[in-house]
């Protein structure tokens, strides 16, 4: 499998020595979602030319202890989220209904949606995503992960709740929660230099996990840690470094193409992704405590920021 043109995954191509990058990465963390204007640039140059995949950390587990005082939980978690999105400046909701319970429904519906190809799966993923960090009310029961994606283009709902439901799909992000706790000896100590280094993070259990978001690229020359918040450069230098020559050039789009590919853009993701004057016509702004939301008018008609039905809170 390689990545497709936004990202996912898609029928394997001929060409250069085989690369393999893993995005350990979980749809509520908010350093993956300050990450993703420059992995959504990475993955654009690297479409076809290597296999991307991600592995689900599952950062709020089922067996954390709840907190005592939830609402005292809740405030100073959205502070912690204001203060990375100070540095990312990636949207953040201008209201916290509360800390996630858990990972796992998200990291289901995730993982189910890549059973419908590619594009369904970023675009689901991507909505996963916003329900914490746009909509404020986080994706942690599987009600409200599956009504965060409902509308998305191409999406067979009843097909994902029946996958995300399934013995195959669980399996699969145990697979991926127990591989994210085997980190690499590189990442177990990092040094300092960016605001979220990256360094392994101890487990109750005595162990490790990576820190999130880490990408590890390996190739037949190699294998290589990038941890943390980084550059598009210090990614693409990594992957320079196993295979010369396999990072091209980025090539930004112009602004109504960019939004039409990716439907739902970031300030930071504008700049980094469109060459041009900025909105394009008929892109649908939404507020958001750190900066707006671009949607595309056709997401705008089916995204939660924008819908008026109301979630399923439980």
């Amino acid at each position: 499998m390689t990545t497709g043109p936004d990202g996912g995954r898609s029928a394997a191509v001929p060409g250069p020595p085989t690369v393999e990058v893993v995005e350990y990465t979980d749809p509520l963390c908010p350093w993956a979602w300050g990450s993703e204007p420059v992995f959504r640039r990475l993955r654009a140059a690297l479409a076809g030319r290597v296999r991307w995949r991600r592995a689900y950390c599952v950062l709020f587990d089922h067996d954390d202890d709840p907190p005592p005082d939830p609402a005292a939980e809740t405030a100073w978690y959205a502070r912690y989220v204001e203060e990375i999105s100070a540095h990312t400046r990636a949207p953040r909701a201008e209201r916290l209904s509360r800390v996630a319970a858990s990972s796992w429904p998200s990291s289901l519906v995730a993982a189910a949606a890549e059973l419908q190809g590619g594009e369904v799966a970023e675009r689901v993923l991507r909505r996963l995503r916003e329900t914490v960090f746009v909509l404020g009310e986080p994706a942690d029961t599987p009600a409200l992960a599956l009504w965060a994606v409902r509308g998305t283009p191409g999406l067979d709902l009843a097909r994902l709740s029946a996958d995300a439901a399934s013995e195959a799909v669980l399996e699969r992000v145990r697979a991926d929660h127990a591989e994210a706790r085997r980190p690499v000896a590189e990442v177990l100590s990092v040094r300092g230099g960016t605001p979220h280094p990256g360094a392994a993070k101890g487990t109750d259990d005595g162990g490790h996990r990576y820190a999130l978001p880490t990408l590890l690229v390996r190739a037949p020359a190699g294998c290589r840690a990038v941890p943390g918040w980084r550059t598009f450069e210090e990614y693409a230098s990594a992957v320079e470094e196993l295979c010369p020559g396999l990072v091209p050039p980025p090539r930004p789009l112009p602004p109504a193409q960019a939004l039409l590919r990716h439907r739902s853009m970031t300030d930071p993701e504008r700049r980094l992704l469109a060459d041009g004057p900025w909105p394009p016509p008929h892109a649908v702004r939404v507020e958001t405590g750190n900066g707006p939301l671009w949607l595309h008018p056709e997401e705008a008609e089916v995204h939660p920021a924008v819908r008026c039905d109301a979630p399923a809170v439980p």
